[in-house]
């Protein structure tokens, strides 16, 4: 699997809707209105925070990304043919650099994250907010479900089962820590069929296939079970 990609369109130009701001004002007690929507590092529970994972193959953490560290490994690694042919982010490192500061300059609701395997950068990752995501326009969506995008770096670490271990393993991540969330999104175009096998192989299932502005996109949903329960 070399990649889940990530749609060109903007995980940031979706304002916050009326009914997730009601939402906090619900669940903050006292005066109708008082409560006002998280902070900023709330939205996604402090991904930085979420610390390291043991996995088959070692440990593994989600390390968001430091621009000026980082970005010219995920630029090398998004000019690899088999990632760019569903990321479309290949080009000089800036291009790279342009789509990660977005996101860090945004609100919170997506972390653009290296995946460190036994103290090695070896995949990139989004995290993200799907109820407050563009896909929102496109599928239903719940409050606080939580999208993941996925890149394998190099292509030794693909074909041998890891990305579908590592997903298994952000996907217990993000339900351990986001008490809120009840679901884990991901939708790889549906050409990327390593990708799908490796969501399936995680325990996702197949929902639906959703047109997408830059893909038709398989989307698949990880629901959290009931011995996952907060």
């Amino acid at each position: 699997m070399a990649s889940t990609d990530a749609s060109t369109d903007d995980t940031l130009d979706l304002h916050l809707p009326e009914e997730f701001i009601a939402l906090f004002r619900q669940e903050g007690g006292g005066r109708a209105g008082t409560r006002t929507p998280p902070p900023h590092d709330d939205l996604l529970d402090r991904v930085a925070g979420w610390g390291p994972a043991a996995t088959p193959e070692g440990e593994f953490h989600l390390v968001p990304v430091h621009v000026e560290r980082d970005v010219p490994l995920i630029a090398r690694w998004m000019n690899d043919p088999a990632v760019a042919a569903f990321w479309e982010l290949t080009g000089p490192e800036g291009r790279t650099g342009d789509h990660v500061r977005n996101q860090l300059a945004g609100d919170g609701r997506s972390v653009p994250c290296v995946g460190v395997l036994e103290g090695v950068p070896m995949s990139y990752w989004e995290i993200y907010r799907a109820d407050l995501d563009p896909l929102a326009r496109y599928c239903p969506v719940r409050p606080h479900d939580t999208g993941l995008h996925l890149l394998i770096g190099d292509s030794a670490d693909r074909g041998q089962g890891l990305g579908t271990t590592l997903l298994r393993t952000v996907t217990d991540l993000v339900l351990a820590r986001r008490p809120a969330c009840t679901r884990v999104l991901a939708e790889p175009d549906v050409r990327n069929t390593p990708s799908v096998a490796a969501f399936l192989g995680a325990g996702y299932r197949f929902s639906a296939e959703v047109d997408l502005p830059a893909k038709r996109a398989a989307l698949m949903i990880r629901e959290r079970s009931s011995h996952e329960l907060p």
